[in-house]
């Protein structure tokens, strides 16, 4: 046991000097493009593709509502690899907007137990194309090169 310890810490030491010897720079990190973003992007598309298969707008609820939950996904990865900008805010807005006046009509085609409610068709249609502009606006993010060469201190 102690033979593996010991070679585990030659290890260890081996990369600290490494690091050391390369000046603790950022030239070894993987060429841009946020493969996590990537992945979540696709099942981003995926699932709004797949959302609204029913004829009706109010079998598209549960799929926009998971669609959310990627989204966040999506904002957390955003903000670890610090992309934030304007375009993709505003596309969050819109989203959140969307979001907002489709629950609405949704709980008024619940109360007249319509389940072809025009305003419930327009609201989810509305609140798709808003997911198509973040798609849009990530995707964006995503292939945009970082700034300065990449190889700054870490």
């Amino acid at each position: 046991m102690r033979g593996a310890g010991g070679t585990l810490r030659a290890v260890a030491a081996f990369v600290a000097l490494g690091a050391l010897a390369t000046g603790c720079r950022n030239d070894t990190a993987p060429a841009w493009g946020y493969p996590e973003l990537g992945a979540t992007l696709g099942a981003l598309t995926r699932d709004l593709d797949e959302a609204c298969a029913e004829t009706a707008p109010s079998g598209c609820l549960a799929g926009l509502d998971r669609l959310g939950v990627l989204a966040e996904r999506a904002f957390a990865e955003v903000l670890d690899h610090r992309l934030l900008d304007v375009g993709y805010v505003v596309a969050m807005h819109d989203v959140e907007g969307a979001r907002e006046l489709r629950v609405a009509a949704a709980r008024e085609a619940r109360i007249r137990h319509d389940p072809h409610y025009l305003p419930l068709r327009r609201a989810v249609l509305a609140e798709r194309l808003a997911y198509r502009r973040l798609l849009a606006a990530l995707e964006s993010l995503r292939t945009a090169p970082p700034p300065g060469d990449g190889t700054g201190p870490v």
